[in-house]
């Protein structure tokens, strides 16, 4: 999907459709093409926007989902994007929490599958295991219900990831500060509708964790996709895309 990137000062990112703003946040080792399903679904009635969070670009000590947010607020202001529908997966919807907390009123509506926030389960303290492969095609597994979606491409993508020593610290920076940054009692003041979509058999962010989000959340739904890991919309991308769509449609967003 690098073909399709946009590049504009210190941002990149892909834009495509017409309509109501609807921005995608990818996670930790998460990558555009995750969504490449959601953008072709919904470029149709929607502007869909991801933005190549920087990852691996900031300093290791102001690396941080705090930080990463910071980064969010500083786009859509760049983009002058009013009235967004935050789509965030895994630290994505850490991220999206953060700036739906301090600009609510510039967020339509908040979208939130397998997200960190409240409780995850980390890769552990053997993670990552540089040179060894399989190794890391075993941690991958572990994200989806179904082993066949850790490819070699994603494999082979972490892989580099893990053997270049900046972007583990920044790795391992991230996942400590989401870890740390509880948001349970932020969730009480975000009022705007939000749809929670969640793999029945995820083991990162596990089914209570989505259950305590629609508690926490004055006005969410919760949607369950059986036999289905931390990524519902790599694993079962039409299934989300239908869930979505439909409860867009009965808000009328």
């Amino acid at each position: 999907m690098n073909e399709l990137m946009n590049e504009e000062g210190r941002f990149r990112y892909i834009e495509q459709g017409e309509g109501p703003t609807m921005i995608l946040l990818h996670g930790l080792f998460g990558a555009l093409s995750n969504f490449r399903d959601v953008i072709d679904y919904f470029s149709k009635d929607y502007r869909v926007v991801i933005p190549m969070l920087p990852l691996y670009d900031l300093p290791v000590l102001k690396t941080s989902a705090k930080e990463i947010a910071n980064f969010l607020e500083d786009f859509v202001a760049y983009k002058n994007f009013k009235d967004v529908i935050l789509v965030g997966n895994s630290l994505g919807g850490h991220v999206a929490l953060i700036y739906t907390r301090n600009n609510g009123k510039n967020v339509k509506a908040l979208i939130l599958t397998a997200s960190s926030g409240l409780y995850e389960n980390a890769f552990g303290s053997s993670f990552p295991r540089r040179e060894d492969k399989e190794f890391i095609r075993k941690k991958i597994e572990v994200t989806f219900y179904d082993p066949k979606h850790a490819s070699d491409e994603l494999v082979n993508e972490c892989f580099e990831v893990v053997n270049d020593r900046n972007r583990v610290l920044r790795i391992l920076a991230i996942a400590k500060s989401a870890i740390r940054h509880n948001m349970a009692k932020d969730l009480p003041d975000m009022k705007m509708p939000a749809c929670l979509i969640w793999g029945k058999n995820d083991t990162i962010t596990p089914p209570e964790v989505a259950t305590e989000f629609q508690n926490l959340l004055p006005n969410a739904d919760l949607f369950w996709i059986d036999e289905c890991g931390h990524a519902p919309m790599m694993e079962h991308p039409q299934t989300f895309n239908e869930i979505l769509s439909t409860w867009l449609k009965k808000n009328n967003i």
